[in-house]
Parts: C-alpha cells; structure tokens; sequence
C-alpha cells in the first residue's frame, strides 16, 4: 500500500513568516496537531502542538505574540514520499520517534500522515482476519470440531 492511500490531504499549511499565535489558531479551527511550513510550495519544516508547548509557551510565562512560525518548528522535517510504500514510513517512525510525517511530492507538502493512520490501518487487518475466525468459531459451537454434545469435556 502507497503512502498517499492512508495520508491526511490536503495539508493545513502556514508560511514561515506567519505567528505562532496565527498558526495555533488554524491548528484549533482545523482540529489538527500539527501544521506545515511551506514557501513558495516548498516544505521548510513542521509545526506540531509539541512545539507550541514546549518552544513557545514554555520559553516565556507571557508568549511573544509575534513570534515566527520559523522561529519555534521543526526543521527539517523528517518526510516521506507519497508514493513510497508504507514500509518506508514505518521505517521513519521506528528511526525518529515523529507522532507526524508530512507527505511530499517532491519537495512540496501533499498531505500529512500520523502514526494514529498506520495504527488504523493494523486494526482494520486484524479485524479483517478476525471476522472470519469468529463466524467459524460460532458455527463450530461450544463443543468445537469434532466434539459431540454442547458439554467440555472433563478429567479422567
């Protein structure tokens, strides 16, 4: 599976000169944790909720208002390519400890991908898989295959 069928598109995206405060404002409206930070339709690094906590907020009792976006993110942002396989991001997120991959095509931001996407992804497989085994089981009964009567069977 490619990384562009299980990503977030499109991107919520701020330039590098926008404030802080402006981008947390648009990670609240759009309910996400994370913004990139592109110019020019070129990524220049990310900008999660962590970033915000502890770069911004826990610098300074009172928050400059007008501080930059590029003064507090991550740069540069570990990335993957939206038609890499999703091994490719596994293998970035077990390399770097990111909760977020931001999506390139090239080096322009498409689309995001959390770790959140891939732990989805493994349940659905195993419910997949799953569902199967349990009709088997509730068409085999209680007494399993092979087994007759609805009683276990005891210790001699």
């Amino acid at each position: 599976m490619r990384v562009a069928e299980l990503m977030t598109a499109p991107p919520v995206t701020v330039p590098p000169t926008a404030s802080v405060r402006d981008a947390a404002r648009r990670m609240a409206a759009a309910e996400v944790g994370c913004v990139l930070v592109a110019d020019r339709e070129a990524l220049r690094g990310v900008l999660t909720d962590r970033d915000l906590a502890v770069r911004w907020l826990a610098a300074d009792a009172d928050p400059d208002p007008t501080v930059r976006v590029a003064d507090v993110m991550s740069s540069p942002a570990v990335t993957v390519g939206a038609e890499e396989d999703l091994s490719a991001a596994y293998r970035a997120f077990r390399r770097t400890g990111v909760r977020r991959l931001p999506v390139v095509d090239g080096t322009r931001p498409v689309g995001v991908l959390a770790i959140d996407d891939l732990f989805l992804d493994v349940l659905q497989h195993l419910a997949d898989l799953l569902g199967p085994v349990s009709w088997s089981a509730l068409r085999e009964g209680p007494a399993g295959p092979g087994r007759t009567g609805s009683t276990p069977p005891t210790a001699p």
